[in-house]
């Protein structure tokens, strides 16, 4: 059997194809070793695949975000041998699952725009450029945590428009004092400050909003895709929520900007499915 994950800032996708070829699946909150203890991860191995795992493991592929480092590569393959000690197991970054899932076999860039963004140069094979990617906190433009975290900066200076204040604190009736501990206290605040990207679709016909969107997804453009050498002849791909549901303006301010969008999927496993099928013995 083999297991393949994708996993992201606010979820992992876990894909499980037996010997036979039928694929299975299972959910599983997000996981990135920066920001979290490797128990989170162990957690989701016992309570959730575990329970679906009927054959022996002989292959698991890893691919998420937090996993460059060789030491974080380390830990979660020491978290996987000690459920399944005789797979083998290898660790792949998200933007090596977003380019296989994308490009295919073709040169291309490899862009993830979900809780966090990235973006990466791959000639058909493996990544051959990556602009240094620096987290929610410094940078990640584009993504669902920027936005969000834009966003809530506006409603607390009460810089937005009053009506749309007045709808958002409807829906999050939250004191400043209680969003800041959610933020700065509380676990995983990138994933609550992306939660606000639902509020923010439903409202895009607002001026607010869409410029909200439009301005976050030209940064991301100029601050990563267009470091890379010959961006205007090589087609750029998108996986993730925040690419998917805004495709529409991302795909415009792409052309504002005269690059060329191909594929837009709201994630990568069903093409890495694909792609490690032939992995089976």
């Amino acid at each position: 059997m083999i297991l393949i994950a994708d996993s992201g800032g606010s979820k992992t996708d876990w894909r499980l194809i037996d010997n036979s070829g039928a694929v299975n699946q299972a959910n599983a909150p997000g996981f990135n070793p920066y920001y979290q203890p490797i128990d989170d991860l162990k957690k989701s191995v016992q309570e959730l695949l575990l329970p679906k795992i009927n054959e022996e493991v002989n292959k698991i592929f890893f691919y998420g975000a937090g996993v460059s480092s060789v030491k974080n590569q380390l830990t979660i393959k020491s978290a996987f041998l000690e459920f399944f000690p005789g797979a083998h197991i290898e660790i792949g970054w998200d933007l090596l699952a977003a380019a296989r899932a994308l490009c295919g076999h073709e040169p291309g860039i490899a862009c993830i725009m979900g809780t966090g963004s990235n973006s990466c140069l791959y000639d058909g094979s493996k990544i051959t450029g990556n602009v240094a990617n620096l987290g929610w906190i410094l940078a990640d433009e584009g993504s669902g945590a920027n936005i969000g975290r834009k966003f809530l900066v506006d409603y607390l200076r009460e810089v937005m428009p009053e009506n749309l204040r007045n709808q958002f604190r409807e829906r999050y009736p939250l004191s400043r004092e209680e969003f800041l501990e959610k933020v700065y206290q509380q676990e995983r605040p990138s994933a609550f400050l992306a939660s606000f990207t639902k509020f923010i679709f439903q409202h895009l016909k607002e001026p607010y909003c869409y410029q909200l969107i439009y301005n976050s997804f030209a940064e991301f453009y100029e601050n990563n895709v267009m470091k890379y050498d010959n961006y205007k002849n090589l087609k750029v791909h998108f996986t993730g929520s925040i690419s998917f549901y805004f495709s529409d303006v991302l795909r415009q301010v792409a052309n504002d900007k005269g690059i060329t969008v191909k594929n837009i999927l709201e994630g990568p496993i069903a093409g890495l499915t694909l792609y490690h099928k032939k992995d089976i013995n």
